[in-house]
């Protein structure tokens, strides 16, 4: 088994990177240099090879180089699912984010048939204990890794249900105006919910079915029952029988945009959000990595990973077997760390590069 590679990236006016070139192996990729030098910032461009606003959600203005505030560009060669690529993507000063692959024009969509991509990033160390809608994004970036096409029903879902909540707002209550928009959440919404249940069972199996020094936990989701009709009928009946009570409300009360995920750490029966620090940031480790084993089963390859100060926070055994799973899995993962001491226990597995700030512009070096 042999995983996805970014095998070169070039970036130009990206954040804090005036120009960069990097030609890669496949390894590991171990960044390090001190806070600020720019090592989140490459890690996000790589993030943005994939559907999405990247690891960041960053509006595309704000991943102008400045002061130039020229245009920022990012190229790639890649060894994909499918053989190799050439993907270009980036956006002008106040224009929308263009997508090119093998010199043709593609939607962001395609993207993720080519490669399939997980983070791990510090805000997201607070993903048990914050609002569900955070929860929701991570489960909806799981389901993607495995069905990139859950993107465009989350889109069509998210649209209709904006111009439903508009006539909500405006307390319009005549029939006719809603049964088209219902149609449309009900037929996008089953499939989230279908998408999430069978994303969730892949990753569940990983983790029970692959030894790992890592803690697992169980997953569920959180919904009501009126939230979680299960196709595509039940869900036009629900939204329809909560018009009054949308009404009330001005906006939409009912659907998988009101789901939440659940995570129980097994060995304790602790919920997540009652786990320590370290034991939740392990949990998260741990659904990162039965995520990519669950991938690179389905797939035949493993995923990119990008993940950031993830070495830091962890002990000297966990650690070393972060890095052990990673190279088991054959995986190229991206990760940022302030010092070259945190990939020791690498050895020579891994491909290592020096991140520094030099007059405002991040400068990276090859170590060998």
């Amino acid at each position: 088994m042999s995983g996805l590679v970014v095998a070169s990236l070039r970036l130009s006016h990206f954040r804090s990177h005036r120009r960069l070139s990097l030609q890669l192996s496949g390894a590991p990729v171990a960044l390090f240099g001190p806070n600020g030098a720019g090592k989140t910032n490459l890690i996000e461009a790589v993030s943005l090879l994939s559907p999405g606003r990247g690891l960041r959600r960053a509006a595309m203005d704000d991943l102008l180089r400045r002061p130039e505030e020229l245009g920022w560009r990012i190229a790639a060669e890649v060894r994909g699912a499918d053989g190799p690529h050439e993907i270009e993507t980036g956006a002008e000063v106040g224009r929308a984010r263009e997508t090119r692959i093998d010199g043709k024009s593609a939607p962001q969509i395609a993207l993720g048939r080519i490669l399939r991509m997980l983070w791990l990033v510090p805000s997201m160390d607070r993903l048990w204990i914050e609002g569900a809608e955070g929860r929701r994004r991570f489960w909806d970036r799981m389901t993607m890794s495995f069905e990139p096409a859950h993107g465009d029903a989350v889109l069509a879902y998210e649209k209709a249900m904006r111009e439903r909540n508009r006539l909500l707002k405006d307390q319009v209550r005549d029939p006719a105006w809603y049964g088209a928009l219902e149609a449309q959440m009900a037929e996008s919404g089953a499939r989230i919910i279908a998408n999430r249940h069978e994303a969730l069972g892949k990753v569940m199996a990983a983790q029970r079915q692959s030894p790992t020094d890592f803690p697992i936990s169980d997953l569920f989701a959180v919904t009501a029952a009126d939230e979680d009709p299960g196709d595509a009928i039940g869900l036009v009946a629900a939204l329809a029988d909560g018009r009054r009570r949308d009404l009330a409300a001005g906006r939409t009360l009912v659907g998988p945009h009101r789901a939440d995920l659940g995570a129980v750490f097994v060995a304790k029966g602790v919920p997540a959000a009652q786990c320590s620090t370290g034991e939740q940031k392990a949990l998260l480790i741990s659904l990162i990595l039965a995520n990519a084993r669950a991938l690179a089963d389905e797939t035949g390859a493993a995923p990119i990973l990008l993940l950031d100060e993830v070495a830091a926070h962890l002990d000297d055994g966990r650690r070393a077997a972060l890095f052990d799973e990673i190279c088991a899995l054959e995986c190229q993962a991206w990760m940022t760390g302030t010092g070259a001491e945190l990939f020791s226990d690498l050895g020579d597995r891994a491909e290592r590069f020096r991140v520094d700030e030099v007059d405002g512009v991040s400068a990276v070096v090859r170590v060998t």
